[in-house]
């Protein structure tokens, strides 16, 4: 019998997650994201990061991140969000769209930010090029790596989003890569953040069962899922 391959495999574990999803009451992930906010906003490596990358959240179907970014810059923290954009000549090894990670700038300007098409709120194109980025510099990279002189940038923590979790630390994306080449930038730049995975309990999958990952996939330092548990990977 043909071996299913990894793509179809994680196809597959999207559309049943999905689905899932899908029959969550707003109600449940409301509490699921207190749960979870909370015992992020406890981890000493939240408490101690001076520069932190959240995801900004969907109007439904994850935890939502609005709390941590209120608390991060309530407390003084560099408090960076995803921006993805095609790369108009990718190099080689690049794929043909990337993700930064760009500043915001104050509680008003997270609050001015405009849903896109996903509902996730976005900045204005106008303002991109004056966000510091946390490689360094204003604006986009174009997908380049941060240099030594940049040395002191980079992030403390990410906290990542995603359609499904595993108790081995696995993430399984939305499919476009995008969390991956960055976390490879990272690594190459010498600046690699400590990764925390927030998880609705619907998105975790059994202990039998792992989420399946490419030798290019980056594992989680920790995870948080929504009933408040705080998992942790053995160093």
């Amino acid at each position: 019998m043909m071996a299913v391959s990894k793509t179809a495999l994680k196809k597959e574990l999207r559309k049943k997650i999905k689905t899932i999803l899908s029959d969550l009451p707003e109600a449940a992930v409301a509490e699921q994201t207190t749960h979870a906010t909370k015992t992020l906003l406890s981890l000493p490596e939240y408490q101690n990061a001076k520069r932190i990358s959240v995801y900004l959240s969907m109007p439904s179907g994850e935890i939502s991140t609005s709390g941590i970014v209120h608390d991060a810059l309530k407390q003084g923290k560099h408090v960076f969000i995803p921006y993805t954009y095609s790369l108009n000549s990718p190099k080689e090894g690049q794929p043909t769209s990337v993700m930064d990670m760009l500043e915001l700038q104050s509680l008003s300007d997270y609050k001015s930010l405009t849903p896109d098409g996903w509902g996730i709120p976005t900045p204005s194109q106008d303002s991109i090029a004056s966000r510091a980025n946390s490689f360094g510099g204003l604006g986009v990279t174009d997908g380049e790596d941060m240099d030594s002189s940049q040395i002191n940038m980079g992030l403390d923590l990410i906290i990542m989003p995603g359609m499904a979790f595993d108790s081995t630390f696995g993430r399984l994306g939305h499919g476009k890569g995008f969390y991956d080449f960055f976390l490879h930038r990272c690594h190459r730049s010498s600046t690699m953040p400590f990764r925390v995975g927030l998880s609705l309990t619907e998105q975790f999958v059994p202990p039998n069962q792992t989420v399946p990952m490419d030798a290019s996939d980056f594992r989680l330092d920790a995870l948080v899922l929504g009933n408040g548990e705080i998992r942790r990977a053995k160093i």
